[in-house]
């Protein structure tokens, strides 16, 4: 997977040097433990931090290929491209020769032969930076759905880049600065392509490339979601789903390091474990190893309601007895979900406040315990994003609001179930008119749904769906794929989303709505096309979301922590919130509805307290 950054600067007065481009190559030791890499031209700096999957030996980067002594193309990888295998025997049919086994170095040759045309020759999820030195151009290079980041700051002489925030900020021209957008931006949950929050700092937008010349910087989108009419009938379209399903779950199970799955007991994680199961199997190997999360007394706390209707343990485990699969269960107790050290540790992952709190807190955990076994595991994140499986998708309110239908009523008000309250729940009332938040959001949601492309001739509810299907593919997917990198990455384990694969997610979201939940269902078609390989339990479960722990004592741990935050003279969160909301989160008997809240201003006062950053509105 690893970690990537760089430094380019074409003012000979300001050249790149070894010290600042090892710091920022040291920041992204977390994303690649197995190797440290640094590679210098007159004008360029590429870092990288290695975590070794496919061909350890061979795979050691910055990789570089040279003729007549000198270097022509340096790279610095992140990722894995997964048809490799295919575009090497390709070019080895054009006349290119190989020194390795690595997907890497086959990345290097495709440039070489097809030039920035290669990226539509590419399967898989990657971000890279390739120089040049023909030209004396950077190119970056981000994969269709944005599953890996990559971020860049602009430079009066060239550009810093990184797979994260951090390795950009160890650099001394940058000053970590947020301003009243990167604010509206931060808790707005839009997840707008390419904004970074931090001033100055741009994310590269997913499918797209920015070349990088002494003149300055050229954005290009090589990858979008097009509108084309869906012409296969029912069984043909079920049918070209398992199709694709397989040869993706094929491709992604490669790798030279142990292998694994994340197993929720729903139906996304379910399937992806059974192909992979089934994969194993077929292939003579040992049982695939799979992974599940659960909480310490959850049982004797759980409520079912209309957010989660059942627990996901007993569900797993079913699916791991029918598939075969060597299970592993991760029980969590409070304690460790409000340990300061796990807690910080994802914090410094994401570089930035979020406001899930436990979700990401035992997110980490749970990665940081698969990583004891495995380098690699396969998720089954995305599925409800190309598939339709939110709640928010099926319920009229929210799909006729004027809005994100994530934020909508009835969910809108507590995205991490009921009775959570929105992240802003907690914020000053003036400040939140200051930086707009409610325009803000309005803006992003109109300037996403400009961008639908439509069928013509299609009725209005197929126009409507095909609204709400583009924005979870270009928005609200981004956000999940994000907090699932910087968990994953974090403790070193490199996580794959088959259901991302750009193949199946261009065919599912050119198909009729009508045809997507044909039988009245969510996901009608992943359940059609995958019906055979699970147990009728779990074929017809209902969608859960990603738990979270039930437990008062998480919930008492929760306000203490939030008083003792808010209550000191150095507070540097206390002007940014609201008196008579917080004296309500933090009384003896709270008020319901601050729980995400709670979470966001815990993690504001940490990166307030940590990163030094200004705030300029």
């Amino acid at each position: 997977m690893c970690g990537i950054t760089g430094w380019v600067s074409y003012d000979p007065a300001h050249p790149v040097t070894a010290d600042t481009a090892d710091a920022m190559t040291h920041t992204m030791a977390c994303r690649g433990p197995d190797a440290h890499g640094l590679w210098l031209d007159d004008r360029v700096a590429l870092g990288h931090r290695r975590l070794a999957v496919i061909d350890p030996d061979g795979g050691r980067q910055p990789m570089t290929f040279d003729h007549a002594g000198r270097t022509v193309i340096a790279l610095s990888y992140s990722g894995e491209v997964f048809n490799f295998r295919e575009l090497r025997a390709e070019l080895e049919s054009r006349g290119h020769a190989f020194r390795t086994r690595s997907d890497t170095e086959v990345v290097l040759h495709a440039y070489l032969e097809w030039g920035e045309d290669f990226t539509e020759r590419l399967n898989g999820m990657y971000a890279f930076a390739l120089w040049d030195a023909r030209t004396r151009e950077l190119l970056l290079v981000r994969d269709r759905m944005g599953i890996k980041p990559l971020y860049y700051f602009p430079l009066p002489d060239g550009v810093l880049f990184g797979s994260e925030p951090k390795a950009i900020l160890a650099h001394p021209a940058v000053r970590p600065a947020v301003d009243a957008e990167g604010l509206a931006e931060l808790v707005a949950f839009t997840k707008t392509p390419g904004h970074a929050v931090y001033k100055g700092m741009y994310e590269l937008p997913p499918g797209h490339t920015l070349r990088v010349r002494p003149g300055g910087t050229l954005l290009r989108r090589y990858w979008a979601l097009e509108a084309r009419e869906h012409t296969d009938d029912l069984g043909t379209t079920v049918a070209r789903i398992r199709e694709l399903l397989e040869d993706i779950i094929a491709r992604q199970m490669v790798a030279d390091v142990p292998l694994g799955t994340l197993l929720s007991g729903g139906l996304d994680s379910s399937v992806i474990t059974a192909l992979g199961a089934r994969q194993r199997t077929g292939e003579g190997g040992a049982p695939v190893k799979s992974f599940a999360l659960d909480f310490a007394r959850h049982a004797e706390n759980f409520t079912a309601d209309d957010w989660r209707g059942t627990r996901d343990s007993p569900y797993a485990d079913l699916l791991a007895r029918h598939a075969g699969s060597d299970h592993r269960v991760v029980t969590l107790p409070p304690s460790a979900l409000l340990d300061p050290a796990a807690r910080e540790a994802v914090m410094r992952a994401r570089d930035l406040p979020f406001d899930l709190g436990d979700g990401d807190t035992s997110l980490y955990l749970l990665f940081e315990a698969v990583r004891k076994e495995c380098t690699v595991a396969l998720s089954g994140e995305s599925a409800d994003e190309v598939f339709g499986g939110y709640r928010w998708f099926h319920h009229p309110d929210s799909v006729a609001a004027d809005t994100f239908p994530w934020l909508a009523p009835p969910f809108g008000t507590g995205i991490s179930g009921p009775g959570s309250g929105p992240g802003e729940a907690l914020l000053d009332r003036g400040l939140l008119e200051k930086i707009d938040l409610r325009g803000y959001r309005a803006r992003r949601y109109h300037d996403a749904l400009a961008e639908v492309p439509h069928v013509p001739g299609a009725s209005p509810v197929e126009r409507r769906m095909r609204e709400i299907g583009y924005l979870h593919l270009t928005r609200f997917v981004q956000w999940m794929l994000d907090r699932k990198d910087r968990a994953s990455m974090a403790v070193g384990l490199e996580v794959r989303v088959p259901f991302c694969d750009h193949r199946l997610v261009e065919y599912v979201f050119n198909t009729p709505w009508a045809m997507k939940t044909f039988d009245g269902r969510e996901k009608s078609l992943l359940r059609a096309a995958t019906r055979d390989l699970l147990p009728p339990e779990i074929a017809d479960r209902v969608k859960a979301p990603y738990p979270t722990t039930r437990d008062p004592h998480y919930l008492d741990g929760l306000r203490a922590a939030l008083k003792r935050v808010t209550e000191g003279p150095d507070s540097p969160v206390r002007p940014l919130l609201d008196g008579p909301s917080l004296a309500a989160a933090t009384a003896d008997d709270p008020q319901p509805g601050y729980r995400t809240g709670t979470e966001l201003v815990l993690a504001l006062d940490f990166w307030l307290r940590t990163h030094d950053v200004s705030l300029e509105f």
